[in-house]
């Protein structure tokens, strides 16, 4: 009588369904982490570019914008969709606007699927020399930026308040100095 060694077709199905139930366990997690880590990389990105922005106003001595941008090159007058990227710019007139001989000093494309967008419909944020910023309103302004199920764990908030302090929250959360949630 000769023997083989090898899997019965039992063994075989009990291994599939033990296979199957860890992938539908981690599956899910997988997906959490891969969003929740793209969020807080591209709000860190916006925050960054306007550390960066406030720091040059301070260190240059002149104002530094950072606006809405979707060629690269210009402010796109009137957009306050973040998602469509952003330039940093030196802005000695103060203008908002990147006139001739304003050198781009940092610049980020689009990204999507996300949202990423103003309350109080601002679409730039200029530092001056003492590192205050002016966003067109006298109080905190908040970019929001949303996954694309628009569930409260993946929403993150850049807020900005009018001394130029930067601070990210998650949904519900309060900037700092603020009596009431920025963050939805």
């Amino acid at each position: 009588m000769k023997s083989t060694s090898g899997f019965t077709l039992l063994e075989l199905m009990v291994v599939i369904l033990i296979v199957g139930i860890l992938a539908a366990i981690g599956v899910p997690s997988y997906q959490y982490v891969t969003a929740s880590n793209r969020i807080a990389s591209e709000v860190d990105a916006l925050l960054g570019d306007m550390q960066y922005a406030r720091a040059e106003a301070i260190k240059e001595g002149l104002p530094v914008t950072v606006c809405v941008s979707t060629s690269g090159t210009s402010c796109a007058i009137g957009d306050t969709n973040w998602s469509d990227g952003w330039i940093v710019f030196a802005d000695p007139n103060g203008t908002h606007v990147v006139a001739t001989g304003d050198p781009v000093l940092r610049m980020q494309t689009g990204f999507t699927p996300d949202t990423f967008s103003a309350n109080n419909g601002f679409a730039w944020v200029t530092f001056n020399r003492e590192g205050f910023a002016a966003t067109g309103t006298t109080s905190f302004v908040t970019i929001t930026l949303h996954a694309p199920n628009n569930t409260s764990q993946w929403t993150r908030c850049l807020s900005v308040s009018p001394v130029g302090m930067l601070s990210v929250q998650t949904a519900g959360a309060m900037a700092p100095g603020s009596t009431v949630s920025t963050c939805s």
